[in-house]
């Protein structure tokens, strides 16, 4: 990352950013005490940096001319501008809302939408719980089942993180590469993660964490290998979250309490983020 200037906290900054974000320049803001600051991914995209910041301290137009213009500048024609995000990154919003959808309706419904949910059907016989076949459930016409469980979360913890992660990994994957890129990887690591943990003979699990470590794979990977389509991830994130997968593996999670974690489902999608973000890095065409 490379600073390139320090404003007012007060400023506001909200069409330098959509402008950055339309000209496919690699950026991030951070508060700081003094003010915030405007961060650079890619050294190579610096002078196009700073002509677009030189044109906005003009006040001058900023957005690119022909469809990318009139796509950027919708929000002003009636459109609040806290919607704005969720139209620029449409997969990741329906995503998160229908896990929010999904949590709201568990609480009133409880286990009649989990067992609608899990990756098999679940169900009571002789004071005991029974689980269905996959192979059966697939051939009756059940397969929403394969993906359903990633929006399945159990408590506000673990949706508040997981859907974190998903809004910040998931929204510049869909503004560099696509709603098209989005929807593969959350169907791909959703369907990957929820397969590998089911192998291990596990039914009751759920989340979008499985989606969330793909996420994470491709865009490191990205980040490395395509630095110049503007992807960023933090390092330390990265060594946290991958110590995080590899802790709750361990017999010392359980002392602490995060013993019942879905980590095949996490290493699964891990595995499907990286292959992805490998062939993609490799044969992409910039937008």
């Amino acid at each position: 990352m490379y600073r390139v200037m320090l404003l007012p906290r007060d400023t506001d900054t909200r069409e330098l950013r959509q402008a950055l974000w339309a000209h496919r320049i690699g950026h991030f803001f951070t508060d700081e005490d003094d003010g915030q600051v405007l961060w650079l991914v890619d050294l190579q995209q610096q002078d196009a940096m700073q002509r677009l910041v030189l044109r906005w301290q003009r006040g001058e137009p900023l957005m690119p001319k022909g469809g990318d213009r009139s796509r950027s500048q919708a929000p002003r024609s009636g459109i609040p501008a806290w919607l704005a995000p969720f139209r620029q990154a449409p997969v990741t919003a329906a995503a998160l809302a229908l896990c929010l959808v999904v949590f709201a309706v568990m609480s009133v419904l409880g286990d009649l939408v989990i067992a609608a949910m899990t990756i098999v059907p679940v169900g009571v016989a002789q004071g005991q719980l029974a689980f269905g076949n996959l192979g059966e459930t697939l051939a009756s016409g059940q397969v929403w089942r394969l993906l359903s469980p990633a929006f399945l979360h159990f408590g506000w913890m673990h949706l508040v993180f997981n859907m974190l992660w998903l809004w910040y990994f998931g929204r510049q994957v869909e503004g560099f590469h696509g709603r098209g890129r989005m929807l593969t990887l959350l169907l791909a690591a959703g369907i990957g993660g929820n397969l590998a943990q089911y192998a291990t003979g596990t039914v009751l699990f759920g989340g979008m964490s499985g989606v969330d470590f793909a996420l994470l794979g491709y865009v490191w990977l990205m980040s490395r290998r395509r630095p110049g389509d503007g992807f960023f991830v933090p390092q330390m994130l990265v060594v946290f979250m991958l110590g995080w997968m590899v802790f709750t593996m361990t017999d010392v999670a359980e002392l602490f309490g995060f013993g019942n974690v879905a980590n095949e489902a996490h290493l699964g999608g891990l595995v499907v983020g990286l292959a992805l973000g490998w062939y993609h890095s490799r044969h992409i065409q910039r937008p």
